[in-house]
């Protein structure tokens, strides 16, 4: 292996949240990956949740034990074929978002979408990783969890694009966005979709990310994407809050804004 194969490679594990082995990587990259897979990272008094689709925008519908073995993986999104991936740039590849997994339990009784990062092939082992910062600031677990939030919506979003459950339907909205949101979308149709901002989309969107001057104030969070649609750039801004009066007070939005627009 090259010295650049393998910065590549390093910079793959990276971006996809793999704390695996590079000869495991290649194998399954080359689609021929271990014959089964092994649950780890997770605490013994826990369980892995297996989710209706790839992101925590789904609802849990499984749970594999933490140290189970013999777990099948179907399939996993992102999707590349060593083909595909020797023509990524490094920017391309560290833009991809956490891997998740289709898996099934070895005796076929249940399946659903993992993060991938809680999977190591049979007769691997786990590579280190440093500890986590002891030192993080008490909001910033809140801000990244928003940051997961808007990334799972726009996942959906794309997702709906190809026949998947619309974000947007108010059956379904209650999981990204405030009950105040969820009324309003029932009340009156909506003009433009408010996730892009416009009626149509075909463009690109940036990876999630907190607002470089003011994040968090007083419990709302405000995360901003960039948005490319039809070749016209915007931001959207999302300001989330917890929202009290459900159980466990989750984080929810409760406004986005597209170039003075806000919705609702």
């Amino acid at each position: 292996m090259t010295t650049n194969t393998r910065r590549m490679l390093d910079v793959v594990l990276t971006a996809i949240g793999v704390s695996l082995l590079p000869g495991i990587l290649s194998a399954e990259i080359d689609g021929h990956g271990p014959d089964a897979w092994r649950v780890t990272g997770v605490a013994a008094d826990d369980v892995l949740n297996a989710r209706m689709g790839p992101g925590t925008g789904y609802p849990v519908i499984e749970t594999f034990a933490h140290d189970a073995r013999g777990v099948e993986e179907i399939t996993c999104v992102p999707f590349f074929t060593m083909a595909h991936y020797s023509t990524m740039t490094e920017a391309e590849i560290e833009a991809l978002p956490p891997r998740w997994c289709l898996v099934r339990s070895a005796d076929m009784s249940k399946a659903g979408w993992v993060a991938q990062r809680y999977l190591i092939g049979e007769g691997y082992e786990q590579v280190e990783t440093p500890a986590a910062d002891t030192d993080e600031a008490p909001g910033d677990a809140m801000i990244r969890e928003a940051q997961e939030l808007v990334r799972a919506l726009y996942e959906s979003a794309r997702l709906a694009r190809m026949g998947g459950p619309d974000p947007l339907d108010p059956a379904n909205a209650g999981t990204f966005f405030s009950a105040d949101v969820v009324a309003a979308m029932q009340a009156t149709p909506l003009q433009a979709d408010p996730i892009y901002g416009a009626q149509d989309f075909d463009g690109t969107v940036s990876v999630p990310q907190p607002d470089p001057e003011q994040p968090m104030v007083r419990g709302m969070i405000t995360i901003n994407v960039r948005i490319e649609n039809f070749g016209r750039t915007h931001t959207a801004v999302f300001r989330l809050r917890p929202e009290t009066g459900r159980p466990g007070a989750p984080l929810r939005i409760f406004r986005v804004e597209h170039d003075g627009r806000t919705f609702p």
